[in-house]
């Protein structure tokens, strides 16, 4: 979530009505007096300042919880008692907590089901509210924009600005009966429980285009690697002995059921290059200077050339690294799941370079593949399985694929204009998924518009 901007307009305040003398604080001053029958949330609200010793039990691993404007409240780890230094925050159902740095974005929340040992860094601000104010519409309320604003102007500090539970407090809000409480918050989740179906039924769309390749190819799923103790498999078929290299060889792939020809990517490409990587400077490149790639700028089926660093100005680029429209990029470096990764290459701003932890497709001048059919073979589990028992490398976080292993990936090739009519269903079928997303977010903030309004303006939520 990129941060709030407050709209610097012409503000108007009497000086004596405010803390401080600043724009915040007059800004702030004037949402009061614009909204006279809003009352501060300390008003129904408490702080909650139960605080637990975990090296008390030094054995014992405490689930700590966190919290962030993408994820809400989340588990952030178990850590045992010993390793402990100083006092926690309990949290508990139905209580709030914030990061008093970051609440300004979104990083506040409500603590949903949670063990009764729960915990947060002491550095949270934590409060729960009274009987008069349902949890249900706090969490509502506190992620309106008109809240997240005010935390804006209730913010306090120097160079780092915090949000603490007395500041929280001042902000003025409206508070409506229960029953009109209970009203906003069933219009609430009416709407998002549509928008939460809309935005499944969209990832399954997309996520249904890999298996959607293969079957189209002839290939069936992969089967399940072996849970039992006990199985039997073929030693002519494992290249090294072990349980789990036997139950995972267990489920290899077979290429050959498809009613299509069988390649190597070695016979329908010329070549892989990879690229250079100097020590770059740590901010990325600008219009004018030359970048070079990180491992980031590709994923599954994107490009993102914003991953970059930019290059010394005391080193010459290789202009024959250069990435150039057209370009298929395949990533030979990463975490397990992401090595493979590849991205087509729409559209680059010039000057940027591939590093030599990407691969660059060199394509025969009279080719048999669409660059749009390799992209989507790449990523389908026949493919993914032949990648992922190829890759070397002892760290868990960088695992490699070499040149040859790559080179040597099966698939079975279909006629051109077969591949044409398969990439045309996928990308029909990302189309539908792109809109679904798209109406699902149109939806949910349609409906944080009329919420915010029914808050702003009790009486439309009670004609409703």
């Amino acid at each position: 979530m990129e941060p709030r901007q407050i709209k610097r307009k012409p503000v108007i305040s009497q000086w004596s009505l405010l803390p401080r003398w600043d724009f915040k604080s007059a800004r702030a001053a004037l949402f009061a007096q614009r909204h006279p029958n809003f009352v501060p949330l300390g008003e129904y609200a408490d702080e909650a300042t139960e605080l637990v010793d975990p090296r008390s039990e030094p054995e014992k691993e405490w689930p700590i919880y966190g919290i962030s404007n993408e994820s809400g409240v989340f588990l952030s780890k178990l850590q045992k008692g010993a390793e402990f230094n100083s006092n926690y925050k309990r949290i508990r159902q139905d209580y709030f907590f914030h990061n008093p740095t970051r609440a300004n974005v979104g990083s506040l929340g409500r603590v949903g089901n949670v063990p009764p040992d729960a915990i947060t860094s002491p550095e949270y601000q934590v409060w729960k509210p009274r009987p008069g104010l349902l949890p249900t519409f706090a969490e509502i309320l506190i992620k309106t924009d008109f809240f997240l604003d005010q935390i804006e102007c209730h913010r306090v500090g120097g160079v780092k600005e915090r949000l603490f539970v007395q500041n929280l407090f001042e902000i003025p809000v409206p508070i409506p009966p229960l029953p009109i409480q209970q009203k906003i918050v069933a219009h609430w989740d009416a709407a998002n429980s549509k928008t939460i179906e809309d935005m499944a039924a969209s990832q399954e769309l997309a996520k249904s285009t890999p298996s959607l390749l293969a079957s189209k190819v002839g290939l069936k799923a992969l089967i399940t690697p072996h849970s039992r103790r006990a199985f039997v498999s073929s030693w002519k078929e494992i290249e090294r002995w072990g349980v789990e290299l036997a139950r995972e060889m267990s489920r290899r792939p077979n290429i050959e059921m498809s009613p299509y020809p069988i390649v190597s990517l070695s016979d329908v490409i010329d070549d892989l290059q990879n690229g250079w990587s100097p020590k770059c400077l740590t901010r990325p490149a600008s219009d004018e200077e030359w970048g070079v790639l990180k491992v980031g700028a590709v994923s599954f089926g994107w490009f993102d050339e914003s991953q970059n660093k930019a290059l010394p100005p005391d080193l010459k680029q290789r202009e024959q690294y250069e990435v150039k429209s057209g370009d298929l990029i395949i990533s030979r470096a990463n975490i397990a799941h992401y090595v493979g990764a590849c991205g087509l290459v729409d559209r680059v701003r010039p000057k940027l370079m591939l590093s030599d932890k990407l691969f660059r497709v060199i394509w025969k001048e009279e080719s048999t593949i669409l660059p749009k059919y390799l992209d989507e073979i790449l990523k389908i589990p026949h493919l993914r399985w032949q990648i992922e028992n190829n890759l070397t490398g002892a760290s868990p976080t960088m695992k490699n694929i070499s040149k040859p292993a790559l080179m040597a990936l099966r698939f079975p090739l279909p006629p051109l204009d077969i591949q044409e009519e398969i990439i045309a269903e996928i990308e029909a079928k990302r189309k539908e998924a792109r809109k679904l997303l798209d109406e699902a977010k149109f939806s949910l903030q349609k409906a944080k518009e009329e919420i915010e309004k029914m808050i702003l303006d009790t009486r439309s939520a009670e004609a409703s």
